[in-house]
């Protein structure tokens, strides 16, 4: 599966034509509903009649993504009523909803956690409008570990401490209430950079960056394997194959 993430109409016109992708992301969240809803619409039309799946985007998610900067003001959380009209006009595969994450490494202050009750509210209203179920795609959904930030500051870096991201223990609920796909960039980067400081610190003679490549590939597979376990898809591969 290739797959674009927050592509602007034209992208993704570029992307269905070229023959690579399975799946698109039109991000047309900062326009009215009105435009939002027409923008996708045209993208959903060309990539159905190719066979590819379109995720779409309604509520707009703070914090930086692809270069494009929301600030917490202009933010705002997806409407449930507003996002069944929008399945309905759109025919979109997936709805990437603003459920109070945000892109990067600072995305909460305080004891601030996920609106379980947009989510639910998407699902019962979907439900009641006599829809299929609609997956549901959490952006800005990295964790954000202590221990990432404090070993990448221990080895040179200057993340702020402070930073912290979304409860692990929220992605499970999140996913029985109709979330498919969880997106964890951020969690990622963390990783790389951690592993890449610590060596270089620890072996400053070495300027080859295929070493650290080694031990970033290992140590991202446990990342993996311990983000499937937190969202309660490990050991599911044998399901998946009888399902295709």
């Amino acid at each position: 599966a290739v797959h674009l993430d927050h592509g602007d109409e034209e992208t993704c016109y570029d992307c269905i034509a070229s023959g690579f992708y399975s799946s698109v992301m039109i991000d047309a969240s900062h326009e009215s509903f009105e435009q939002n809803a027409a923008i996708t619409k045209r993208v959903v039309d060309r990539a159905h009649a190719k066979g590819i799946s379109v995720e779409a985007e309604l509520g707009m998610l703070g914090g930086v993504e692809e270069d494009i900067k929301v600030d917490e003001g202009n933010a705002c959380l997806t409407n449930p009523e507003e996002a069944v009209e929008f399945i309905k006009q759109t025919k979109c595969d997936s709805l990437a909803a603003a459920i109070g994450t945000s892109h990067g490494a600072y995305k909460f202050k305080g004891q601030q956690s996920l609106h379980f009750e947009v989510i639910e509210g998407i699902r019962d209203n979907v439900k009641k409008a006599g829809l299929p179920p609609t997956p549901i795609v959490m952006h800005g959904s990295s964790s954000v570990p202590k221990s990432e930030v404090e070993r990448i500051n221990a080895a040179g870096g200057k993340l702020d401490p402070s930073a912290r991201g979304v409860n692990e223990e929220e992605y499970l609920p999140a996913a029985k209430l109709g979330v498919t796909k969880v997106n964890i960039d951020t969690d990622g980067r963390l990783v790389w950079t951690r592993v890449h400081r610590e060596f270089f610190r620890d072996h400053p003679e070495q300027f080859d960056f295929r070493p650290p490549g080694k031990i970033f590939v290992e140590e991202y597979a446990n990342f993996i394997a311990h983000k499937n376990e937190k969202l309660g898809s490990a050991g599911k591969l044998d399901e998946v194959r009888a399902s295709l």
